[in-house]
């Protein structure tokens, strides 16, 4: 193919089928470069210009970002975030979106995924020790949603399982709205067994640019703009956008990095990753941070198609590749250290002082354009946002349901998708490997030990997209506190937070509302229980035919058990011991899942939340749990208490006889800031002297699988061996 002259594509606007909108073609050639750019040129602004790379629609939104604390050691600009966990280490974490391959591709779209957050920790040098993802799907009602969710899932686990580390948790749910797009979101956590950590720089006159790893193909060209795009019926199918991963060569390129940075840390002087816009962003990137210029030569590069153009080899993305930095004089222990691991290594290229990106091929200058022009000229856009017309519309509507029958809607409840039992999905996933982890898949949070010392990390990731529907600054605070509760009934400290902001198009004012007002719930949350943003990602252009999903921004937190004696599990331990509720609850059924169960949709406002109150009952469990007063602790969210309560129970096949002051509606309330604990009965006067704050105690565990409970509407006993068979049924029943 001839690529098409530089009057080519402005006359033919082929920069607009890359993404890049008139004015901003305009600035490149008018006013950067003074001359219009070539075919090679146009495609590295196309794809670092991107939302993707660039966050040119959300900067000004994520700056509202706290993201400090005295843990901070490495925030967002870096490969992944660090915080300090003492004793000279640090906890190293990120998650990352991966929407749209994963629609078009579900396997391979998943799979990369997992294989770029992984990358993403190791590149800083830490040893990666857990997965967690978030799904989201349409409903399991047809047989190519059933096939795109199997192949998700088989993707996470095949790669995560084939290098070895376990995926501990996450969530999965079903909307309407993720029929044509579904949510992908994969997080990873590592360990730095000290707390220095290598910036990804590529910075000193004449010093090495290394590329290692996997060869380039022509997988993945254009991926950052394919996933800054909306689908339509006819836009989805760009399968050449999607990469191809190898988990067997991610692993060898893992141990390699791992062991070159903690005892060779003299060799690298900086390190990153070939994520989204492959070789371009990752070698501009470094160079820009540095203020530095590069010299690349595009003959070096390893590739395993023939004839690839400058085009294709700078736009490719390609998986387990890494860009090192490095001084000439450790060339050949470097290039020896890689070669033992059978990995590629070479000398792509070297560091300059003029500021300018330079690219060679084939003996010819096929770029010639100012580093920062990639990085630091891209327009800022202050996008227009207007109050979604449902919010005014439905402001004061209020759902309250009736229930005619406690023990009917109870049973169905944990029928539904987004509360039965996800057991079916992450049986798939190997969550022991490496021995470390304590709590396992199905709990509020996992744990992982840090061996050789006393010390754990829980981590979740939360996402409750009905809500941020409903009110998005309210959605928004919601989704850290449920992260948080869940961090602190596992008996940790909440200290950081990453997240995956899904968005529709940003150029509609409503779907940037959505996105505004979710940033500032979050940060208004993360404030007050000190947990800075360290590191995530944004992907917006989440629509199919003009029509979007839910706002849905995840949260994905890491918490600190500082003695693994305090951790906790949500399962009941033994008969006779007393089920307390800690915090109000109202009638908060507008979002829920009994909302959605009652009449197939969500309508209304959402209650304010009062971060008050859920900071002094979190910190109340912190407490109870410090002073070894709780035996089992769960939060509540979907189907409120009634679901919390048949969750414990089923851990260990134990029943409960209680009587509450709630309505048999409000047992599926969803009121936020609420934690259900078991204490032993010898405990109950030290404990209720401790609560001084809205609790109720609602009974006792009992030994048989019985739920015998008493509202002010009716009693009831429910057969609890029934309930949890439903629970655990309704998935695999749904999925044949």
């Amino acid at each position: 193919m001839t690529e098409p002259t530089a009057k080519q594509i402005k006359d033919e606007k082929i920069y607009q089928q890359w993404g890049l909108t008139d004015s901003e073609y305009e600035l490149i050639s008018q006013k950067i470069l003074k001359r219009l750019p070539n075919y090679t040129e146009t495609g590295l602004y196309s794809v670092m210009w991107s939302e993707h790379c660039s966050y040119k629609n959300s900067k000004k939104v994520l700056r509202k970002m706290p993201n400090k604390s005295p843990r901070v050691l490495a925030g967002p600009g870096e490969d992944a975030g660090i915080l300090d966990i003492g004793d000279d280490q640090a906890v190293v974490f990120k998650a990352e979106s991966h929407n749209h391959p994963s629609a078009v591709e579900p396997y391979q779209g998943a799979a990369t995924g997992v294989g770029g957050i992984i990358r993403d920790i190791f590149s800083m040098g830490a040893t990666p020790i857990a997965l967690l993802d978030s799904l989201k799907f349409g409903p399991l009602k047809n047989g190519q949603t059933k096939h795109l969710v199997n192949e998700v899932v088989a993707g996470i686990g095949g790669y995560g399982n084939c290098i070895g580390l376990p995926t501990v948790g996450g969530e999965v749910s079903f909307e309407d709205c993720y029929e044509h797009n579904p949510l992908v979101n994969a997080m990873c956590v590592g360990l730095l067994n000290k707390t220095e950590f290598k910036h990804g720089t590529a910075s000193g006159d004449n010093n090495l640019i290394i590329y290692v790893g996997a060869k380039t193909g022509r997988d993945g060209i254009h991926g950052a703009t394919f996933a800054s795009d909306e689908f339509t019926d006819t836009k989805n199918k760009q399968r050449s956008a999607v990469q191809v991963g190898n988990p067997f060569i991610e692993k060898l390129l893992m141990d390699a990095c791992v062991e070159i940075i903690e005892k060779h840390s003299e060799w690298v002087l900086g390190i990153q990753d070939m994520g989204a816009a492959g070789l371009v962003s990752s070698t501009a990137e470094m160079a820009s941070k540095a203020g530095s210029g590069l010299v690349l030569n595009l003959d070096k590069v390893p590739q395993r198609e023939t004839k690839m153009s400058a085009y294709e080899m700078m736009l490719s993305e390609s998986q387990e590749r890494m860009v090192l930095c490095i001084k000439p004089d450790y060339l050949e222990e470097v290039l020896n250290f890689f070669r033992d691991y059978e990995l590629d290594a070479v000398v792509i290229g070297r560091v300059t002082t003029d500021g300018q990106y330079k690219i060679y091929h084939q003996n010819n200058l096929v770029t010639d354009i100012p580093v920062d022009s990639l990085t630091e000229d891209v327009p800022e856009y202050d996008r227009q946002e207007t109050e979604p017309q449902r919010m005014i519309d439905d402001k004061d509507y209020r759902f309250i349901p009736e229930i005619t029958s406690l023990e009917e809607t109870w049973q169905e409840m944990l029928q539904r998708p987004n509360i039965a039992s996800k057991k079916h999905f992450y049986q798939t996933y190997d969550s022991q490997v490496k021995a470390n982890t304590l709590v396992r898949p199905g709990g509020d949070a996992g744990v992982v030990r840090i061996r050789g010392t006393k010390k754990a990390l829980a981590m979740t990731n939360d996402s409750n997209s009905k809500y941020t529907y409903l009110n998005p600054f309210i959605g928004g605070q919601i989704a850290v506190m449920e992260a948080a509760r869940n961090i602190v009934a596992t008996g940790g400290e909440p200290i950081g937070v990453t997240d995956c902001l899904n968005f529709g198009n940003p150029e509609d004012p409503e779907a940037f509302y959505e996105l505004d007002k979710s940033v500032e719930g979050i940060s208004s949350a993360c404030e007050l229980i000190k947990t800075p943003v360290i590191s995530g990602n944004v992907s917006l252009y989440n629509e199919y035919n003009e029509v979007a999903i839910y706002p849905s921004p995840m949260i994905g937190m890491v918490g600190l058990i500082d003695d693994i004696d305090k951790i906790t599990t949500i399962g009941f331990k033994k008969a006779d011991d007393l089920i307390y509720l800690i915090g109000q609850t109202q009638d908060d059924f507008n979002g829920s899942e009994l909302q959605m169960q009652k009449t197939g949709a969500i309508k209304g406002d959402l209650r304010p939340l009062d971060l008050q109150t859920e900071k002094f009952n979190q910190d109340l469990i912190k407490t109870a749990i410090a002073q070894k007063l709780i035996k089992s602790c769960h939060d509540l969210s979907e189907g409120g208490l009634a679901v919390a309560l048949s969750e414990s129970a089923f851990d260990n096949q134990l029943g409960f006889e209680i009587k509450t002051t709630l309505t048999s509606a409000q047992m599926f309330s969803e009121t936020q800031s609420r934690f259900l604990v078991t204490i032993a009965a010898e405990d109950q006067v030290k404990f209720e002297t401790l609560l001084q704050t809205d609790f109720e105690l609602l009974g006792q565990v009992t030994t048989e699988p019985e739920f015998v409970v008493t509202t002010t509407d009716e009693k009831v006993s429910i057969d609890g061996r029934q309930a949890e068979t439903n629970w655990k049924e309704a998935i695999p029943c749904l999925m044949k």
